[in-house]
């Protein structure tokens, strides 16, 4: 489950606990961080909306609205020979990689995964502009197909650091290429320019035996079974609001291919529902994406935003078996032990 800065933050104090427990405490049984470029948007939190900082991409990021928004692309005003002359951090891998450290010391414990996303094209677009990066694939498809590949052969080499150093249980790649209502390329772009390096990533994870995970919000239903046959075993989040994303049709579709993280509507049904509206969606997901066997991981379509009240998150978590009291016990022990260190 992923919350908003500003839900974990209530939550924290809610529950008298610091946000990076939150999880624990709400009975969350994935552990994983970044440790590609989304660690710059997501590991490096500011305190203050205008902060800023570059990244070892080169890219800017700005706290706006409570999270890292990009600012500044690298890539945005060069030429496509000054675009190539672009090299990804490779000298900072060690570096990166000890990012997993705090994550692979609750293994045992938790289900341990590594993030190296975003893998392709999202990667590109953050050095180049979302603009550019979409009219390099429309104008000159060679030249986009080599930088998409460039940025594939840096998440590729991510992985497999990883995966020699450390003992995860899912890699988790990812690429946001679909929009609330449909696709930001035709599926054939996509097919052509994006696929071929994606699979390169996934087939590292699938070498060694272990589940793959894909993360791509919006309407990404026609190349779900594309997907699959590269090798994802897990789709999230599950938009629920957008075109061909309802989960109980694709959990008929694909559910014998494919299994499924999230699908709890965040945009209407979180924040505005009631308790019992919560309770009703949440036990119909679960039920019908379980059905058969399996092959669903309950959480939200996307972080729960600071809207939601909190009788609605608990509603959530106490269709999963999670009850109020037992979060607020597991806050209570966290408490406990954080009082109890020397010093």
């Amino acid at each position: 489950m992923w919350f908003h800065p500003e839900s974990a933050q209530r939550l924290a104090r809610l529950l008298e606990i610091p946000a990076s427990r939150v999880s624990e405490a709400m009975g969350d049984d994935v552990r994983q961080t970044w440790v590609n470029n989304n660690y710059a948007m997501e590991g490096i939190v500011h305190e203050h909306d205008g902060e800023s900082h570059v990244d070892a991409w080169g890219v800017e990021w700005t706290r706006q609205y409570g999270f890292n928004q990009i600012t500044g692309f690298p890539l945005a005003h060069a030429t496509r020979e000054e675009v190539l002359r672009y090299r990804f951090p490779a000298d900072k891998i060690e570096e990166l990689m000890r990012l997993m450290l705090p994550v692979t010391a609750q293994e045992g414990e938790y289900f341990i995964g590594c993030d190296v996303s975003p893998c392709v094209y999202e990667m590109y677009w953050r050095l180049r502009g979302i603009e550019m990066a979409l009219l390099d694939m429309a104008e000159a498809p060679d030249f986009a197909s080599e930088m998409l590949g460039r940025c594939a052969d840096f998440s590729a080499e991510l992985s497999r650091a990883a995966l020699a150093r450390y003992e995860i249980d899912w890699l988790w790649t990812g690429d946001d290429v679909s929009s609330q209502l449909s696709m930001l390329m035709s599926p054939a772009a996509w097919r052509a320019l994006i696929k071929p390096h994606l699979a390169r990533v996934v087939s590292i994870g699938k070498s060694k035996g272990l589940w793959v995970a894909y993360h791509c919000c919006g309407a990404l239903r026609p190349v779900i079974p594309d997907l699959i046959e590269i090798g994802i075993d897990v789709l999230n989040p599950v938009q629920c609001n957008c075109p061909g994303m309802d989960p109980l049709e694709l959990k008929a579709e694909f559910g014998k291919r494919l299994a499924f993280m999230g699908g709890v509507d965040t945009q209407g049904l979180l924040p505005t529902g009631t308790v019992d509206e919560v309770r009703r969606a949440t036990a119909s997901l679960v039920e019908g994406m379980t059905r058969g066997g399996g092959g669903y991981i309950l959480a939200a379509s996307h972080t729960i935003p600071p809207e939601t009240p909190d009788a609605n998150i608990f509603a959530m978590y106490a269709e999963a078996g999670i009850s109020r009291e037992e979060i607020f016990d597991r806050a209570t022990d966290i408490r406990r032990k954080l009082t109890s260190r020397p010093g």
